[in-house]
């Protein structure tokens, strides 16, 4: 078994069909297996999905309650038989050649323990947590201060998400984001699997670090994916936002323990000031204005990815229609068409 895919999926079986499908159309000639753990959804994800995939490498766990992102990742690793493992978001979409071009990079790159690679959002936009960097007490602060922000570029502040190395390029990076990681099992062997204190959010973060300090690298590729980002999480909810900003303070504690108090009560005051910002944030996101639709039976998920890159723009929205699933979707948006309706 080459490649173990782990997806952790709570209510958002629409998304996962469609990330399903982007994975069984991929261009590949070894063997792999989906495990999709379900963290008790109650949109009946697990009987509105098992009839409809049903191969013998899809394999599905559903837990009696949400024990968060990490454990329920974990789960699935100990059941995985792939020499990689990759964990990937239910709200992403891949191109054909992506899983082909990550195994082939792993395999010339022996001393890569784990990759990520670029992600847009659903509105063709970079995703700068693509690659990132190790959150320090001053990175952290740069990052919750705004800092980062103003200087978005620059290696003294900007190192939170690493804006100053080119996107369309392969970089050596300290973190990778769980929505796309691929993993070399030899290197989780030796780093240890997903820290469980962490219940949602940071995880990425810490076990990236684990896996560079086992004597393994990490690497950023250019290989393009959709990322819809936070379909699985009520992002009005203060439980998650807590979660969000909370994790950089579990991992700065974790792996700076004698670290100056005071920096750590600042990092503190500067994560409520982040959660008061971003509360206010949400009121005044931007509005789309137009969407624009592609159909997956006629153009290949790359070809839509690739054009959502090149339109992106933060007043349109894109949406993808599946005639298999008869569903059309996109950021904060599912819906059924019948057979006979009419499309453009």
């Amino acid at each position: 078994m080459k490649l173990s895919i782990i997806i952790v999926n709570y209510n958002v079986k629409y998304f996962l069909e469609q990330c399903l499908c982007s994975i069984l159309k991929s261009d590949i000639d070894f063997a792999y297996e989906i495990i999709i753990v379900d963290n008790n959804s109650t949109d009946d994800s697990l009987s509105y999905l098992k009839p409809r995939f049903t191969q013998s490498f899809i394999h599905f766990i559903g837990n009696h309650n949400n024990p968060g992102f990490a454990k329920a990742n974990n789960q699935g690793i100990r059941q995985a038989k792939g020499e990689y493992i990759l964990t990937l978001n239910p709200d992403t979409v891949l191109g054909e050649n992506v899983l082909k071009n990550v195994i082939h990079f792993f395999e010339q790159t022996p001393d890569a323990g784990a990759a990520g690679v670029k992600m847009i959002n659903g509105q063709g936009r970079f995703l700068p947590e693509s690659k990132r960097g190790i959150p320090t007490p001053w990175v952290s602060f740069c990052k919750i201060s705004g800092l980062q922000s103003v200087f978005p570029k620059s290696t003294l502040f900007g190192k939170y998400n690493l804006l100053y190395l080119d996107k369309n390029s392969i970089h050596r990076v300290p973190i990778l984001a769980g929505a796309f990681m691929m993993i070399r099992y030899n290197a989780l062997e030796k780093a240890g699997l997903f820290d469980e204190a962490f219940f949602m959010y940071g995880e990425d973060i810490d076990l990236s670090y684990r896996i560079s300090e086992s004597g393994y690298k990490n690497y950023y590729l250019p290989e393009t994916i959709l990322h819809y980002k936070g379909e699985s999480t009520d992002k009005n909810n203060p439980e998650y936002i807590n979660a969000f900003y909370n994790a950089m303070l579990i991992f700065y504690k974790k792996h700076y323990p004698n670290s100056n108090p005071i920096f750590s009560s600042v990092i503190s005051s500067a994560i409520k000031l982040k959660l008061l910002f971003s509360k206010q944030k949400r009121k005044t996101e931007n509005i789309i204005k137009q969407t624009k639709t592609f159909d997956c039976s006629t153009m290949s998920f790359e070809q839509i990815i690739q054009q959502m890159e090149n339109i992106s723009d933060n007043r349109t929205q894109f949406l993808i229609y599946s005639p298999y699933t008869r569903q059309i979707i996109g950021t904060n948006t599912t819906s059924y068409i019948p057979d006979d309706a009419p499309r453009e």
